[in-house]
C-alpha cells in the first residue's frame, strides 16, 4: 500500500479520538505533540511511552494485513430491554459520535498471512461496557472460529457490565465464558490482549480466559477499582497495583507488549500455533 495513502487512512480512523487542537498535551509527561507525530508512533508518546486509547478501527489497521478485514454481524446492535430511562437516546448519541453500532467490532482478518477471528472493543462507546449486543457479538465470533477452525484474538478495553441492561448484562459473563470454553475444547488458540482499562465483568470473564494473555504497558486491569478495594480491606495497596507490569510479575499476564511490537508478537504466536505447521 502507498505509505502516504496508508497514513491518510490511519489519520481518518483517528477522527474524533482527540480534541480538535493540533497540539496534544501528554497526560503523563506534559510533552507537547502534534496529531501527526502521534500517528507516526501509533499514538504512543515518544517522550515517555504513554499509550493513548485508540479506536477499534485504528487498532485493526495497525494489527491486520492491509485489506484483509471482513466484519461479522456488523449490523447487530443493542436495544433497551429493561426500558431504562434515557438509554435509547444515549445509544443514539454514542452511535452518532463514534460511527459504531456497538462497543465491539468483530470479524476475520490476516496477521502475517495467517487468518484469525478478531474482536476489538472500543471504549469511546459507553466505555466499552458489556451489554447483550457486545456479549452476543463475542459469542458469535467464538462460534465462527469453532466452525472454521480458526484462532481467536480479543482486544479488551472496558469499564465492565452495562448497568442500563441490569442482570441481562451480567448474563453475558457466563455466555461469553461458555463460548470461549467450547473454543478451547476444540483445541483452538485464544489470545487475550488487555488494554487500558480492562475492568469489571469483562476482566472476570472472557478477558482472563486466554491461552496466552498479553497487555499493553501501564494498562489498568482488575475487577473493582483500587479505591473501592482500599475502602473494603481498609489498607493501602502496593504501588502499581492493578497495572499490567505488576500483574505480569505476579503471573496474571504472560507478557506486556508495546503497541509497536504487538503485530509482530501476534504474528509470531499465530505462526507457532498454526495447525498447518504441525507434522
Amino acid at each position: 500500500m502507498n505509505p502516504f495513502k496508508q497514513k491518510r487512512e490511519l489519520l481518518s480512523a483517528l477522527k474524533g479520538l482527540q480534541p480538535k487542537e493540533q497540539v496534544v498535551l501528554c497526560p503523563q509527561c506534559d510533552a507537547k505533540l502534534t496529531k501527526e507525530q502521534l500517528a507516526e508512533t501509533l499514538y504512543v508518546c515518544p517522550a515517555c511511552g504513554h499509550h493513548y486509547n485508540i479506536s477499534a478501527r485504528y487498532r485493526l489497521k495497525t494489527i491486520l494485513d492491509p485489506k484483509s478485514f471482513h466484519e461479522i454481524c456488523g449490523s447487530l446492535k443493542g436495544g433497551n430491554p429493561l426500558d431504562f430511562p434515557g438509554y435509547e437516546e444515549k445509544l443514539r448519541e454514542q452511535r452518532e459520535k463514534t460511527g459504531l453500532k456497538e462497543a465491539v467490532i468483530v470479524g476475520t482478518g490476516k496477521i502475517k498471512g495467517i487468518k484469525t477471528v478478531i474482536c476489538v472493543m472500543d471504549n469511546r462507546f459507553m466505555m466499552a461496557s458489556m451489554g447483550t449486543a457486545v456479549g452476543e457479538k463475542i459469542t458469535r465470533a467464538c462460534e465462527y472460529a469453532i466452525k472454521n477452525r480458526l484462532p481467536l484474538i480479543i482486544f479488551s478495553a472496558s469499564g465492565g457490565a452495562r448497568m442500563q441492561e441490569g442482570i441481562l448484562s451480567l448474563f453475558q459473563m457466563a455466555k461469553t465464558s461458555a463460548a470461549i470454553s467450547r473454543h478451547n475444547e476444540e483445541g483452538l488458540l485464544y489470545i487475550s490482549v488487555m488494554t487500558n482499562p480492562t475492568t469489571g465483568g469483562v476482566t472476570a470473564s472472557f478477558a482472563s480466559l486466554g491461552d496466552i494473555i498479553l497487555s499493553e504497558p501501564d494498562a489498568l486491569i482488575g475487577f473493582a477499582g483500587p479505591r473501592v478495594i482500599e475502602q473494603t480491606i481498609k489498607t493501602s495497596l502496593p504501588e502499581g497495583f492493578q497495572r499490567s507490569e505488576y500483574l505480569q510479575e505476579h503471573g496474571f499476564v504472560d507478557a506486556v507488549v508495546e503497541r509497536k511490537d504487538m503485530r509482530e508478537t501476534l504474528g509470531l504466536l499465530l505462526k507457532l500455533h498454526d495447525r498447518r505447521n504441525r507434522r
